[in-house]
């Protein structure tokens, strides 16, 4: 048996944990289905890389919360409700029951594999599973099938993006755990940043916001950071099947068990962004400290939430932030924090896959050793589909016939941008 690449259930994003005590509070009964999707499909596995995964999966059934670990997040994240924390303390995986993981061979390559992978259960037992097993789908791949790359240079990359973005007055956190080559690459950024952050302490750590990374998080001594998901959003209307009131429905149990104080940032695009913000008025907009832009043209979202905080509410400028979070790198980060500026908006930026997985090959350093665009999201719950619309044609998600039926309730209209391709997200 290999050694287990999730030691902690700590090795995940803060909002993965937010929305599960949000579950356990609301929904506890409730029955999901996740369904695992490679976007970038034309990256296949080898029977290596999917023998280690079985492996993986398994060992997940071996995790528990330590009273270290809880304390830790009575204290990080005080919010959390008691009742909560103490049904950690019984928390368990158990991969055997819950995770349904196949492999087929391709049409092209005889020694290539597809991937094909649910989670089935209660929402309040299955929610912890996305993020480390997409880490593990990840590690995988670059273990055993792309393994032309190596470690060489990445604290020193890692810095040099962290010292320009401080350089540049810019506000970000580090959002890349469900799609990093390793924990080990992870852990090599997070020390990267700190090493920026030592050049310039007092400055620096104003504009370091933290990690989504609630290991990281407590391993580096910073701040555990994320809000929501559009799991939340997508399970709610599911559960209701009402998608017209869905986003509102969603900010209403939020608030209810975690007070408006911790709203935290609005996540908009699940059912097109146009659709939110009918419903994001007082006292929603007062209550969120801002919004998270997730898909679709940075820019011409960021007009839109500037046209429906400053002209719409009557806002003043720079009173709201606005936190892009979709496939950045440095130079992006650069131009819409600009452009945002210009608006009246605060920016801030969570950077994920561009921290964690960039890589080049070993054998030829001028060409990139490409990410893998991977997700788990909802497929059902309580045996009603779960359907994911977003601001961009290649994010949609879900039953072809619900998401249609849902476009004409919302009378969303379509949309694609020249940087909406899911096959190859982090190629340049």
């Amino acid at each position: 048996m290999s050694s287990p690449a999730i030691v902690s259930l700590l090795d995940t994003d803060l909002y993965k944990l937010t929305m599960h005590a949000a579950v356990f509070s609301n929904f506890p009964e409730a029955n999901v289905v996740y369904k695992y999707t490679n976007r970038s499909s034309q990256f296949l596995f080898n029977q290596n890389a999917i023998d280690w995964i079985r492996e993986q999966l398994e060992l997940m059934g071996n995790l528990r919360f330590t009273e270290d670990e809880i304390s830790y997040l009575k204290k990080a994240v005080p919010y959390l409700p008691q009742n909560y924390l103490d049904f950690l303390r019984g928390f368990q995986l158990r991969p055997k029951d819950q995770v349904i993981f196949t492999s087929e061979r391709s049409s092209d390559a005889s020694d290539r594999f597809s991937l094909d992978l649910l989670v089935k259960g209660k929402w309040s037992e299955t929610i912890l599973y996305e993020i480390p097993i997409l880490s593990i789908v990840s590690e995988a791949y670059f273990k055993f099938v792309d393994d032309d790359w190596d470690y060489t240079g990445q604290m020193k990359q890692a810095k040099d993006k962290a010292d320009e973005l401080f350089q540049n007055q810019i506000s970000f956190s580090e959002f890349g755990t469900r799609r990093r080559r390793s924990s080990k690459a992870q852990n090599i950024v997070m020390e990267g940043i700190l090493q920026s952050i030592q050049e310039s302490p007092e400055e620096r750590h104003k504009l370091f916001l933290g990690t989504s990374n609630v290991m990281f998080a407590k391993k580096y001594g910073v701040k555990p950071v994320g809000t929501v998901a559009h799991e939340w959003v997508m399970g709610i209307a599911a559960i209701t099947d009402d998608y017209v009131h869905a986003n509102k429905n969603s900010m209403d149990y939020w608030i209810n068990t975690f007070g408006p104080e911790n709203a935290g940032l609005a996540l908009t695009d699940t059912f097109g962004s146009d659709n939110f913000l009918e419903s994001f008025k007082p006292p929603y907009s007062d209550h969120y400290v801002g919004v998270r832009q997730d898909s679709g043209d940075p820019i011409e979202y960021a007009e839109k939430i500037s046209k429906h905080y400053h002209d719409k509410l009557k806002l003043p400028k720079f009173s709201k932030s606005i936190c892009f979070s979709d496939s950045l790198n440095v130079k992006k980060v650069l131009n819409y924090s600009d452009a945002s500026l210009k608006m009246g908006l605060k920016p801030t930026f969570g950077i994920g896959t561009n921290f964690t997985n960039d890589f080049r090959k070993k054998s030829d350093p001028a060409t990139k050793s490409e990410p893998l665009n991977i997700v788990i999201k909802l497929l059902e719950v309580n045996g009603n589909h779960a359907v994911k619309i977003s601001d961009n044609l290649g994010k949609n998600m879900g039953d072809p016939a619900v998401v249609e039926r849902v476009k004409k309730e919302l009378g969303y209209i379509e949309r694609s941008w020249e940087g909406g391709d899911e096959a190859h997200r982090w190629s340049n």
